[in-house]
């Protein structure tokens, strides 16, 4: 337990001041975001937020990666293969992130040259990582909800796809989520507190999830993120004076999806994850309505969701507390399930 509160505590704080520098380094700079206009259907209401500084999401990286590695200063927790794997996925994911936001600030365009090959080279690099889990660690190759004794035992072809799946829409729901001043940042934090819950349970318990690698490593992995994200979010809260930008939504979602599959909750992200879930699903129906119809109709007055909400004349700090509402309630829904499943065959 010292372990993750340390995590939690030196990335916080690094958090804290990593943003604040980079606030200062980039605005200092003019690189700041560029807003889509009416001439992209892009958000025109939100153009008054042009210029503000942008890759925050270098902080939330760096302070996690600081955060987990002074935790590990202590002798009870060795560096564990799984750990280094889900980190390089992690940082993989943040570098193609920081290349499309470095495109975007330089081209002052809201869609860099990644904005169509991104997708292509974060999903290979998703099916990627699932295969060198396996292949690297002891991983259960089951689906599961809440532990690997009550999933699915698949193929390990099938579970590599499985996996990869999940990374990649992850990363893409969370990108797609940040849209609204701490709406990702403030959800993501929701979900790495339930997954420091899991793992610490998981680890205390080794007995009832043998199933589980390295469990906690994976809770200090999930604290040192939600440090991240906290400090972070102190500047990221509307109005925010920084964004996190693809650098940190891709590095987000990867290490939430890579949470899900060591810890054997997969199906269990959804309702972790159930804003980016529904982020990301009203994109999709949108694009189903609006190519369906003709090209004609859409569904919504503009996606992602939370656009439309702000259209039909909500204030975004409304529609980012009710959204975190939302989340809070997921979350907590979720860890209802686990801990049930847990208090059933703890007894």
């Amino acid at each position: 337990m010292i372990s993750i509160l340390l995590a939690a505590l030196v990335s916080t704080v690094a958090s804290l001041l990593g943003t604040r520098y980079l606030m200062v380094f980039f605005r200092s700079r003019g690189h700041g975001q560029p807003i889509l206009g009416k001439e992209d259907l892009g958000p025109e209401h939100h153009m008054s937020k042009q210029g503000t500084p942008t890759m925050g999401g270098l902080a939330i990286v760096g302070a996690a990666f600081v955060g987990w590695m002074v935790a590990h200063v202590r002798p009870d927790l060795p560096f564990a293969r799984q750990s280094l794997i889900v980190w390089a996925g992690v940082l993989f994911m943040a570098l193609m992130g920081f290349l499309d936001d470095y495109i975007k600030v330089r081209k002052r365009h809201n869609r860099g040259i990644f904005w169509k090959q991104k997708n292509y080279i974060t999903m290979l690099a998703s099916f990627g990582m699932a295969w060198w889990l396996v292949v690297g660690t002891g991983i259960s190759e089951t689906i599961s909800i809440t532990r690997a004794e009550l999933g699915i035992e698949v193929p390990t072809a099938l579970w590599v796809l499985w996996a990869g799946a999940i990374i990649w829409a992850t990363t893409n729901a969370v990108n797609v989520t940040d849209g609204l001043d701490g709406l990702a940042a403030g959800s993501a934090l929701m979900g790495f507190g339930a997954f420091v819950i899991i793992s610490y349970l998981a680890f205390r318990n080794r007995e009832l999830y043998p199933s589980v690698v390295n469990p906690l490593d994976m809770g200090v992995f999930a604290a040192a993120f939600a440090g991240g994200c906290l400090g972070f979010l102190w500047w990221n809260a509307a109005p925010a004076r920084i964004f996190m930008g693809d650098v940190g939504a891709l590095a987000i979602g990867t290490a939430l999806a890579f949470l899900a599959l060591t810890l054997n909750t997969h199906l269990l992200i959804v309702l972790l994850c159930a804003i980016n879930v529904m982020e990301a699903g009203s994109v999709a129906i949108q694009m189903g309505v609006f190519k369906a119809s003709g090209r004609k109709k859409r569904l919504f007055r503009m996606s992602p969701i939370h656009h439309h909400f702000e259209l039909i004349g909500w204030p975004e700090t409304t529609v980012i507390i009710r959204f975190w509402l939302i989340a809070a309630i997921s979350v907590g829904l979720a860890l209802g399930i686990f801990i049930a499943d847990f208090s059933s065959i703890s007894v």
